[in-house]
């Protein structure tokens, strides 16, 4: 004999309080971030959000217009989210970022191409790898670092974007190494060349400081240039 179908009536249905707000900015989230597999985010998500870990999810909704040359599936809001969920600690394992860069849906044959041309170990400085995907995502080495600038400053949007000069010459020669063509006394000179401006803003940059050089604005940036190579 068949059980009979059970009647609920909303006194039973027990809703645990904190479910609204858990879906409510979830969906935000979602909406902001725009993934392009959304069940993998999700589990990416909700597994970050479990471990009281760093969400994968963008600041603020962006256009995703691809302007590389060689498409890495980046964007300025998506390299942020990597960089909050990763710069905890100076090095980084390539094993975590590639979980990292799955659970924003990024493609896994640019993130190992990324990883190539950068020549990364199994642990590399994450400052490194965040250089690159600047490089990524500029046509030219200063563009790059405006980039890299605007990521990183803790000014309002629309400010400065100011960073501390140190965290710049890591960038700077990194990118310029990676470069291969130019010589270290260049390098040396072009940084010597902006510390009385550093000294002048308490040991920060701006973008407006270096992006009009002559010397440099026409530069092609790092990834492009090793790209151009691999082709």
């Amino acid at each position: 004999m068949p059980l009979p179908d059970t009647m609920y009536c909303s006194q039973q249905i027990n809703i645990p309080p904190e479910l609204p707000d858990i879906l409510k900015t979830f969906t935000k989230a979602a909406i902001r971030t725009q993934p392009k597999d959304l069940w993998l985010w999700s589990a990416a998500y909700f597994s970050a959000l479990s471990k009281g870990e760093c969400l994968p999810v963008k600041d603020r909704l962006e256009m995703n217009v691809a302007t590389q040359k060689t498409d890495t599936g980046l964007t300025p809001g998506l390299l942020k989210t990597l960089h909050k969920q990763l710069s905890c600690g100076q090095t980084c394992s390539k094993e975590e970022l590639r979980k990292k860069w799955k659970g924003l849906c990024l493609p896994m044959d640019k993130l190992e191409m990324m990883l190539e041309l950068g020549r990364f170990t199994s642990e590399f400085n994450w400052i490194e790898f965040f250089a690159l995907g600047c490089s990524s995502l500029g046509g030219t080495l200063m563009s790059s670092l405006k980039i890299a600038c605007e990521i990183l400053t803790e000014d309002e949007e629309g400010g400065a974007a100011r960073i501390p000069f140190s965290t710049f010459v890591k960038l700077y020669t990194f990118l310029a190494h990676l470069d291969g063509d130019m010589p270290q006394d260049h390098i040396d000179n072009f940084l010597s060349s902006l510390q009385p401006l550093v000294e002048l803003q308490h040991g920060m940059i701006k973008p407006l400081d270096f992006i009009y050089r002559e010397d440099m604005d026409s530069t092609p940036s790092s990834f492009s240039k090793a790209t151009s190579r691999a082709e």
